[in-house]
């Protein structure tokens, strides 16, 4: 029998439906493409829901593609090895409206060698937007590997931060 975990439905302008998945005590997965939720369907009994955490979530997600929050403020569960939840730490970190590159997201965790792993923990992340792995680029600038290829999501989103900055 699966583990079940409940979810909601956000619905982006700019990115279209967003699942957002707890697992009852906190968000455990912010989904962004329909193949990632079609996993957590494979993995667990997915109910929808209109708990009070997942209503908090869509709010602040709605806060946030609305320019007014900045930092989230959400219960949160991290499955991880200790490498990626350092990562994923110091990617919460990282100032709205600014970015890193994988060689200084190494660097500060104190594994300064480390870019390819650092790059692999922000691939692993399951909190997308929450924890803002779309902040992180590479050396030379360029918006390099967000879930793969898709980096169309990570330049919407950085466009979307920089355009509230600047207004």
């Amino acid at each position: 029998m699966k583990m079940q975990r409940e979810y909601n439905i956000y619905k982006s302008k700019e990115l279209g439906i967003i699942y957002v998945i707890s697992d009852g005590e906190a968000i455990v997965n912010v989904e962004l493409f329909e193949d990632g939720w079609e996993k957590m369907n494979d993995q667990y009994e997915m109910v929808k829901s209109d708990a009070l955490l997942l209503q908090e979530a869509l709010k602040q997600l709605d806060e946030y593609f609305g320019g007014k929050r900045k930092v989230f403020k959400l219960p949160l569960k991290w499955k991880g090895t200790t490498f990626q939840e350092k990562v994923w730490q110091a990617l919460c970190d990282i100032p709205y409206g600014t970015t890193a590159c994988y060689s200084e997201i190494a660097e500060k965790i104190g594994h300064p060698k480390a870019i390819r792993a650092v790059g692999q923990a922000n691939r692993a992340n399951e909190l997308a937007i929450i924890v803002p792995c779309h902040r992180v680029i590479g050396k030379n600038r360029s918006l390099t590997g967000y879930a793969g290829n898709r980096t169309d999501v990570k330049e919407k989103l950085l466009w979307l931060e920089q355009r509230y900055i600047d207004a």
